[in-house]
């Protein structure tokens, strides 16, 4: 699938006392670069809830912290299908600077697509499964 890349900023309420970005704040920063790469697709979470009665739950994240992020650095963050599952789906997130190649943070991130009113496994909305298994 093509690499969807979103921009953030880095403010200093993401960093600690040293100025470097707060561990739990790279997964806010991929949690934002999927809600951005959905609406890229054509689809917004309130949207896919009140629609479909859909939501994406975090099932599972395994990540790695290779070079810290500092304050006011301008950071890509990447998404990237790896396996699309009937309910699920495992993407691939990489944060780096701008305009530089090394990877500061990456991980795996296993989303399970839920019904809103039960909280019970369900399949992605055909349309966008489609959409999805179309571009990997």
């Amino acid at each position: 699938m093509i690499e969807f890349s979103w921009p953030v900023r880095v403010y200093y309420e993401d960093t600690d006392t040293g100025g470097v970005v707060y561990h739990t704040n790279y997964l806010k920063f991929m949690e934002r670069a999927r809600t951005e790469w959905l609406r890229e697709l054509g689809y917004e979470q309130d949207e896919l809830k009140s629609r479909y009665d859909v939501i994406f739950a975090v099932r599972s994240v395994s990540i790695d912290y290779i070079s810290p992020a500092r304050f006011n650095d301008s950071l890509i963050v990447s998404v990237r299908v790896l396996e699309q599952g009937r309910a699920s789906l495992v993407l691939e997130q990489a944060i780096k600077r701008k305009n530089e190649s090394g990877v500061l943070c990456q991980g795996q991130v296993k989303v399970a697509s839920l019904t809103a009113s039960a909280f019970k496994p369900c399949p992605l909305p055909p349309n966008l499964n489609q959409l999805i298994n179309s571009r990997l």
